[in-house]
């Protein structure tokens, strides 16, 4: 039976604390659209994607109106799309705009899925896509890119390292008229997921099935007020235990609307990514979380291991409240997208590498990163290497989505929407020039032998 007081909780935490599912996203295999014919694979791809998809805005939008909750964004995510290059050949491109068409026919907010994974090597079809993604991101509104260029079993791909450095900033520049969103919408990973909802970094893994719907519930506000509502007097470890029963809580309803919507769908439920994922709302902040545990600015001492506490503490509450969670599952600390972030950073309590040595225990890595817009494409790759090694060696998944502020008069830029704005971080003027065009592979850590 529903006790009243846990309705009444419920409401408080998603009309006064920003609780939402911040994503419904349908994930769906393109394997069998390959076509030699790359017309004829958009054409399979865009047919798919619309039969599949027709229905996912309505019933996200039916079930926010029938239970109020929230639901922010509704995504789908595809197959890597190397792998259909690799079958097709051709103007990548087309398959950018193929995706972009279908996903706006369907109405979602965004669709990843544009991604190639060359942890160990690169192949033709990898090679063609990772060329194209400047001008493919340049030519959509609502594609997103990935590539993974590192693993614990595989290494690191420092040729691949190098070269989407160079991408990064080229993206940047194509899309310098628009904040360079372009890299914004483009992740470099190392221990890419398969079944990650967020995006920009959403792609469906080989390993998935044929379509599936997964959940990102996302509540740091929920977390903050219940944190500062057990005053300064908890210990640490009482600390956790809230943190623990709140983000239980918040999986709950994950599940909830997870299960409801595969019902309506007909589609098989994937997972719930419980990850506090902020916004640019007055509150919706992971570093206000931070702040409540006891620092006077995220950023100064004791900031990583508060986090590794928060992000420990995230997964161990919402594992209870479902059997399928996955993802990413923890803390995200994207600058942009998080106002106490902004505020860190424009106090100088928090820089670049502070923040890199924070990714070592939250749930991704380098997020929404705005750098100077004349930092060398070496320099980016030199970032993306630390955050791979990161990555590596701790058997976790980092990420950088970083974005050059090409052409930019001001100290900020302005994304709108959930990628708010950024900053504008200072990059160290040491050049790594040297080691970035060595090239070849770092290879695998000694934990990678498992076997």
């Amino acid at each position: 039976m529903i006790n009243q007081n846990n309705i009444i909780e419920t409401i408080k935490m998603i009309e006064e604390q920003s609780l939402d599912i911040r994503t419904i996203t349908m994930g769906i295999s393109l394997l069998d659209c390959a076509d030699s014919d790359i017309d004829k694979s958009c054409e399979k791809i865009y047919e798919k994607i619309t039969r599949y998809a027709k229905d996912l805005v309505k019933v996200g939008n039916d079930i926010s109106k029938e239970y109020g909750i929230p639901i922010i964004n509704k995504r789908i995510s595809v197959t890597p799309i190397s792998l259909l290059q690799s079958v097709s050949g051709g103007d990548c491109v087309k398959y950018a705009i193929a995706l972009d068409k279908a996903a706006k026919t369907v109405g979602v907010d965004f669709i990843g899925g544009y991604s190639a994974l060359v942890q160990k090597g690169i192949t033709k079809g990898e090679q063609e896509l990772i060329d194209s993604i400047p001008k493919a991101l340049s030519v959509t509104d609502i594609v997103c890119s990935s590539v993974n260029i590192g693993s614990t079993k595989a290494g690191i791909n420092m040729e691949a390292v190098k070269k989407m450095g160079e991408v990064i900033v080229e993206s940047a520049f194509k899309t310098k008229d628009k904040a360079c969103i372009g890299a914004a919408k483009l992740v470099v990973f190392c221990n890419a997921v398969e079944d990650n909802p967020f995006m920009a970094g959403a792609f469906h893994g080989i390993s998935e099935p044929e379509v599936v719907i997964n959940v990102g519930v996302s509540g740091p506000g929920v977390v903050r007020s219940a944190v500062k509502e057990a005053g300064k007097d908890k210990s640490m470890n009482e600390i956790a235990e809230i943190i623990k029963k709140t983000a239980f809580k918040i999986t709950r309803m994950g599940q909830l609307v997870g299960s409801i919507a595969s019902e309506r769908l007909n589609v098989p439920f994937g997972i719930v990514d419980l990850s506090l994922a902020p916004t640019p709302a007055v509150g919706d902040s992971v570093a206000y979380i931070l702040e409540e545990m006891g620092l006077e600015k995220c950023g100064g001492p004791g900031t990583t291991a508060a986090l590794a506490m928060l992000n420990d503490a995230v997964k161990k509450g919402g594992v209870m409240a479902s059997s399928s969670v996955g993802g990413l599952s923890g803390a995200f600390i994207p600058v942009s997208e998080d106002a106490g972030m902004i505020e860190a950073v424009k106090a100088g309590a928090l820089n670049l590498e502070k923040l890199e040595a924070m990714t070592a225990v939250c749930s991704v890595g380098l997020d929404m990163i705005v750098v100077p817009g004349d930092t060398s494409s070496t320099t980016i790759s030199g970032i993306i290497a630390d955050e791979a090694a990161i990555g590596m060696v701790n058997s976790k998944t980092t990420a950088v989505r970083i974005i050059p502020a090409i052409g930019q008069n001001s100290d900020t830029l302005e994304f709108g929407g959930l990628l708010g704005s950024g900053p504008i971080m200072n990059v160290s003027k040491f050049s790594c020039d040297d080691m970035i065009n060595r090239g070849g592979r770092i290879p695998a850590p000694m934990q990678s032998l498992k076997n």
